[in-house]
């Protein structure tokens, strides 16, 4: 394929990070199989079985997405859905629908082209923003506009090489960071989720549980999940995480079909979030996939202004750049798959087939598409390569057909494995030199600022900005590569864009 780049890729010198099995044993035979040969399998230290049980653990990791997306983009009816400054509004049913179908088409390209074991879906961060803020100012079809020009321009940075020049400029000790940064928020992430950390009216901005106690029966069971995981995976039990989403999926339904919890809601604060553990009525649908192409290119520009769609593009491209790059750092550093310096196989093909996600996103409604980091849980279960994107990306097209069986883990089971996988990459902080304060500082605030503002660009930035300044003023400027002052530079831009807004009236 044409745009698989020849830097770093499997037939180039041996990675001295060279990925060992996840099981611990001794690396598998040598097999002269196709799908062997394709993804280097063995080559990576993985085995057929570990590939399709990993993709399977991501898949589970992710479902989610196809339920939530709906939730954030769309409703059943005006009265419960985002509508945008027209009045209209996206039909939960069809977002779900073009949720697994682009999560599923993207993932499996991602597989094939990229041969490494990324999911891609509907961006968190993007989706909220297209729904809270953007279509306060353009229609539904004008923002997803925006996101595919957003698109467009990050595939741009990496067909010309831009997005991996940026990338190898970035000191290893800060892309450990990164990824340490990452597992802690993911598990925060899971904490919060699972209703085992909490927000405050008053007092600390987060709490155990209600008022320091763990009250609800939901929260008990991811409890138990995180245990169940950890031990499975403590004593190497090959499929311990899909093992643990699977048997504590069904403790939730048994737990559900004996006391009857129902969902969380205002009235019902201890229900299980996002899914109820329980089958029931019609399991097969056909999708339905209108949305598919229903976008306004460039009519952002003209209801809003070319200065204030421009920045709206800008705050987009700047997301999703900087977090698929930090969160494909900490992917690769925990599947075992990253050089020395950081990079890692088909590290363009990588950026320009994430690139497209956002195209796709925007071109079909359900937002731009990103790599998820949830990956890291089918990579906790021993994915090394593409071959485990191929098969979430097929279990996400079976999705837009089986939308009832995805709904069945609810998202304390999921939340336990975010933990879980949290855990597994804060083991990248042994690569930080903490003597060293000018490192020493930086790293810490990327680690802390992902968690705490809830947002992987931020920590990243943070991280640049700080890096730069410190370094500079501690007389190691010109060990400072030019690349990070212009990325520096952009966000201070990102991170000021709302003053910035008023002063130029956008």
């Amino acid at each position: 394929m044409t745009i698989l780049d020849s830097s770093h890729d499997e037939h180039s010198a041996p990675s001295p990070r060279t990925p060992q099995p996840a099981s611990g044993t001794p690396r598998p035979p040598a097999s002269n199989s196709i799908l062997d040969r394709f993804f280097h399998i063995t080559q990576r230290g993985s085995t057929l079985a570990r590939e399709f049980r990993g993709g399977l653990v991501t898949f589970f990791t992710m479902a989610y997405i196809v339920i939530l997306n709906p939730l954030i983009l769309g409703g059943f009816s005006a009265d419960n859905a985002p509508t945008d400054v027209a009045g209209g509004w996206l039909s939960a049913a069809q977002v779900g629908a073009v949720t697994g179908l682009t999560a599923g088409v993207m993932t499996i390209l991602f597989g094939l082209v990229a041969n490494l074991p990324f999911g891609l879906a509907a961006g968190l961060g993007i989706n909220s923003f297209l729904a809270v803020s953007v279509i306060q100012e353009v229609t539904w079809a004008e923002a997803m506009g925006l996101v595919v020009i957003n698109g467009i321009l990050i595939v741009l940075f990496g067909v010309t090489g831009a997005r991996t020049a940026i990338f190898r400029a970035v000191p290893k000790e800060l892309k450990a960071a990164i990824t340490v940064g990452i597992g802690l928020f993911i598990a925060f992430i899971g904490f919060v989720d699972s209703g085992f950390v909490r927000a405050t009216a008053g007092g600390p901005p987060v709490q155990l549980g209600d008022g320091g106690s763990i009250t609800s029966v939901p929260t008990l069971v991811f409890v138990v999940g995180l245990l169940a995981m950890g031990i499975l995976v403590a004593r190497k039990v090959q499929g311990g995480l899909l093992i643990g989403i699977v048997g504590t999926t069904v403790l939730a339904a048994v737990v559900e079909a004996i006391f009857k919890i129902g969902p969380a809601s205002a009235t019902n604060p201890g229900g299980w979030h996002l899914n109820t553990p329980v089958l029931s009525g019609q399991l097969v649908s056909a999708p339905d996939l209108a949305l598919v192409g229903q976008f306004d290119l460039f009519g952002s520009f003209a209801r809003i202004g070319g200065l204030a769609a421009t920045m709206l593009v800008f705050t987009l491209v700047f997301t999703n750049f900087f977090d698929a790059m930090g969160t494909m750092t900490g992917l690769a550093k925990s599947a075992g798959v990253a050089h020395k310096d950081g990079t890692f196989p088909r590290l363009k093909s990588a950026f320009i087939v994430e690139g497209i996600g956002a195209v796709a996103g925007g071109a079909t409604s359900g937002s731009s598409n990103t790599v998820y980091i949830d990956s890291a849980a089918g990579i906790g279960e021993g994915a090394r390569t593409g071959l485990a994107s191929v098969v979430t990306g097929v279990l996400f097209l079976g999705s837009m057909f089986l939308t009832p069986l995805t709904s069945v883990v609810p998202l304390e089971v999921a939340a336990a494995a975010l933990v879980v996988v949290g855990a597994m990459m804060m083991a990248q902080i042994r690569e930080i030199k903490f003597s060293k304060f000018s490192v020493a500082l930086p790293a810490f605030l990327t680690i802390v600022t992902m968690p705490l503002s809830y947002s992987i660009a931020n920590g990243i930035g943070v991280g640049f900005v700080s890096w730069a300044i410190i370094g500079a003023a501690s007389g190691k400027a010109k060990k400072i590569h030019p690349l990070m002052w212009v990325v520096s530079a952009g966000f201070l831009v990102y991170f000021a864009r709302g003053p910035i807004n008023l002063l130029l009236g956008a």
